[in-house]
């Protein structure tokens, strides 16, 4: 009887043991997956300079083994332009920490001159949308509302 019990118990052991080891194996490539999409180049855009013609984003690992992200939307119209750069924390498949510098001139915004941020800021895709939208949406300089969005790759 104790050997039966023995064995019940080694059994169920056994069998959790596996489960958990399945658990783990399952979650590792769910996260390599997210980065998998998140390194690459994507389409970049910021609403004042268009939604027709789009900038580009490259997220790569750097030597210090971080996300770096670089990026630049140019008008074909004018002198406006946005630019990225800093890295990329990746909090889960829908919201990007960046930290760095968003650089902005739009001619009708702030006179035209230069808006700079620093910081941290929060890139989330919300409501089954195909990109990240930067969540402090509202334009330091002049106080407009600014859509600055990082594009899934296709």
């Amino acid at each position: 009887m104790r050997t039966l019990l023995l064995s019940l118990v080694a059994m169920i052991a056994i069998s959790v043991n596996a489960q958990t080891t399945k658990k783990v194996r399952q979650a590792a490539p769910r996260k390599q997956t997210v980065e998998q999409r998140v390194i690459g180049k994507h389409m970049l855009s910021l609403q004042w300079i268009s939604w027709d013609y789009f900038g580009t984003c490259t997220i790569k690992r750097n030597s210090a083994g971080e996300l770096e992200c670089k990026g630049e939307q140019l008008s074909r119209e004018n002198n406006d332009y946005l630019r990225l750069d800093g890295t990329v924390e990746i909090v889960d498949a829908k919201h990007l920490r960046f930290t760095g510098t968003i650089v902005s001139s739009i001619y009708h915004i702030n006179n035209g001159e230069e808006c700079l941020r620093e910081g941290t800021f929060d890139f989330v895709s919300t409501e089954g949308r195909r990109y990240w939208r930067l969540q402090q949406m509202k334009n330091p300089c002049d106080g407009c509302t600014d859509y600055v969005d990082i594009y899934f790759k296709r």
